[in-house]
């Protein structure tokens, strides 16, 4: 069953450190330990950040997924794509993969006409065609988000997470209903490698987290789930 899992990775520097130099260097190199792990998708989500900050470290960690992909399969080549958060202009002059989006952002089609007329002006580093993920809370979001062009919804919180007890959760019967949409689903928070299993089963396509991929052995929790 999970042979095929999607995995998506959310950055979060500031639980490396207090000091800005040694979160970005901690963050870089999680980069390079979920490439070489065979994540599928790395979201850059450091919102905190200026423009011109986030720019330079998406460049960086391009350059470290260019780096590191492939090396779990033998493959020399940017198996994980690199998403940058909201900003299309950001992840264009960064040469990432695509952008995620929340609800309060452009609409995916619109991603889709920056990026193919950036490539016509004469950026043809970036990625031909632009991979979208969308921030989900229901069902109608996620079936929205397919009729916008997404490419992937990211639903949740699926479990209560430890850092904010009474927060309204989906659960399992949500999760399993949004799968059905026309477009591929992810389960998004509070997932640990205890009740990933059950989000798997409920139909969706892989996983996305911060915690259980930066706060653990990344490659260890890659076979793991992958393993279910």
């Amino acid at each position: 069953m999970g042979a095929n899992c999607v995995l998506y990775y959310i950055t979060d520097r500031k639980a490396f450190s207090s000091d800005e130099g040694a979160r970005r260097d901690g963050l870089l190199e999680k980069i390079a330990e979920a490439s070489r792990a065979g994540v599928d998708y790395i979201q850059l989500r450091e919102k905190d950040l200026p423009a011109r900050e986030i720019e330079t470290l998406a460049r960086d960690a391009v350059g470290v997924i260019r780096e590191h992909s492939g090396l779990a399969t033998g493959e020399r080549q940017p198996g994980t794509i690199l998403l940058i958060n909201s900003r299309t202009d950001l992840a264009l002059a960064a040469n990432a993969g695509g952008v995620h989006l929340t609800a309060e952002d452009v609409s995916p089609r619109d991603v889709r006409k920056a990026w193919k007329l950036a490539r016509t002006e004469g950026r043809e580093n970036s990625a031909v065609s632009a991979r979208i993920s969308v921030s989900c809370h229901s069902t109608q979001e996620v079936t929205h988000a397919a009729d916008a062009g997404a490419d992937l919804a990211l639903l949740g919180p699926i479990f209560e997470k430890k850092d904010a007890p009474g927060i309204r959760t989906l659960g399992i019967d949500a999760l399993g209903e949004a799968a059905r949409a026309k477009i591929p689903v992810l389960a998004l928070g509070g997932v640990t490698l205890h009740n990933a299993e059950s989000c798997l089963r409920a139909g969706v396509v892989g996983i996305a987290a911060i915690r259980l991929f930066q706060e653990n052995d990344l490659a260890g929790v890659v076979r793991a789930l992958r393993a279910m």
